[in-house]
């Protein structure tokens, strides 16, 4: 390696210590304010009264929420800057999120969700954007597997300790321990908004901790590639291209969410009944997620490839989910299969940003990461809503993990056809 090359890696790391702890600990308890009704589903369904159709709908209307206001919010990000737009998200989720607290009935449980839907939308498609102002394509993808682990980190230490919550606070002050759980997960949103508020820059010619030499490395490295792809949002709504990653993307989502809202009912239904045990299970398969997102991540962008990696792993998850539906009865083999397929699913959810981030460039890149994003994260809703539908008509989660299995199939073949412009 030259010296030329070692500064450049050198800077590139120094990047990525000082922006990436913040947005990754933030996502974190985006991703966990999202979920926990997971496991508070265990406790909160009999003290409320809410079937498993009302909590799988539940589930899914914060993503209506999210995809009606996720492209505005992105495109006023664009103009007003990531500090602020962040700054508003957190704080309203993070107020909304403990108000589910709140919930005494299916209705109060259906405004809540959709409300904080609609104050998290544009947030992961922002941060998204504001990576492309700091790393070219050629670092998106290991960029991306960083920020994306807060997904299976807030899984797996939500779990162990949204289940703790719940159990250790039952009755404290009069309240249900899932109560003090949405309180005490939310609340330091709250917190994380106002510390980037004074801390975050939003751009590289922003950042008092760069020289000026690094600002016009930066520079240099992100201008080399900002002249091709789609750069205008109206050439974005007419290109079938965008359109099919937000296909692959659906399909992707649907499986995650699916996995997400209901594993904690899965292993109930698997044998398990103590609530912190269920817990601790459910962190096992986002521990191997983790892995393979950051190896597959820097694979992809140490061969450039991008479309195989996050084909070829969707595929895998849809045969390892095929094989826990089918083997629920043997709880070993059964979890063996999920742990493949969450952790199958994450490290191509993972790959596929860099994709978008990649073909996409110029005022183009805002809106077109937030259209791919709202229409992907409809499966968010119909995945979780169909399972609870499907499970309270059978009685069992079998064939409503089926119905996600075709769909993270069909989503294989979408991102495998879709052949992006090489770089």
């Amino acid at each position: 390696m030259t010296q030329t090359a070692a500064a450049t890696d050198a800077l590139y790391r120094r990047v990525s210590w000082r922006i990436l702890p913040l947005l990754i600990l933030c996502y974190t308890f985006a991703y966990l304010d999202r979920v926990n009704i997971g496991f508070a589903k265990l406790h909160m369904q009999s003290d409320v009264g809410i079937s498993d159709a009302v909590y799988g709908l539940a589930a899914g209307i914060f993503f209506l929420g999210y995809v009606i206001f996720e492209v505005p919010s992105n495109l006023l990000l664009a103009k007003i800057g990531t500090r602020k737009t962040i700054f508003r998200i957190m704080v309203l989720w993070g107020l909304t999120s403990a108000a589910m607290m709140f919930v005494s009935d299916a209705t109060s449980f259906y405004v809540l969700r959709f409300l904080l839907g609609v104050f998290e939308a544009g947030f992961a498609p922002g941060i998204i954007f504001y990576l492309t102002y700091w790393f070219p394509p050629a670092r998106m993808a290991a960029a991306m597997g960083l920020l994306m682990l807060p997904g299976p980190i807030g899984s797996m230490l939500g779990g162990p300790i949204s289940s703790w919550l719940i159990t250790n606070f039952e009755g404290v002050a009069g309240l249900h321990g899932w109560q003090w759980m949405f309180l005490l997960e939310g609340l330091p949103c709250v917190v994380l908004g106002f510390i980037v508020w004074k801390t975050l820059a939003d751009t590289p010619e922003q950042a008092k901790w760069l020289s000026a030499a690094e600002k016009d490395q930066l520079r240099r490295d992100i201008a080399v590639d900002q002249d091709k792809g789609q750069h205008s949002f109206r050439q974005v709504l007419r290109d079938p291209k965008v359109y099919l990653l937000a296909v692959g993307y659906f399909c992707l989502i649907s499986g995650l969410y699916a996995v997400s809202f209901w594993l904690p009912t899965i292993l109930k239904e698997n044998g398990l009944t103590d609530t912190v045990t269920i817990g601790l299970y459910s962190a096992v398969p986002y521990a191997f997620a983790i892995v393979l997102m950051i190896v597959l991540g820097r694979r992809s962008d140490r061969t450039g490839e991008r479309r195989l990696h996050s084909a070829v792993t969707a595929l895998l998850s849809a045969v390892a989910l095929a094989v826990a539906a089918f083997t629920a009865s043997n709880f070993a083999v059964s979890l063996i299969a999920i742990v493949i397929a969450t952790a199958c699913m994450w490290a191509s959810y993972t790959v596929f940003w860099a994709m978008p981030s990649q073909y996409l460039k110029g005022t183009a890149a805002a809106g077109g990461i937030a259209l791919i994003n709202s229409i992907g994260l409809l499966g968010g809703f119909v995945s979780p809503t169909l399972i609870g539908f499907v499970k309270d008509a059978t009685g069992s989660t079998v064939v409503g993990l089926l119905s996600m299995v075709v769909l993270l199939l069909v989503g294989s073949l979408a991102i495998y056809a879709n052949r992006l412009p090489a770089r």
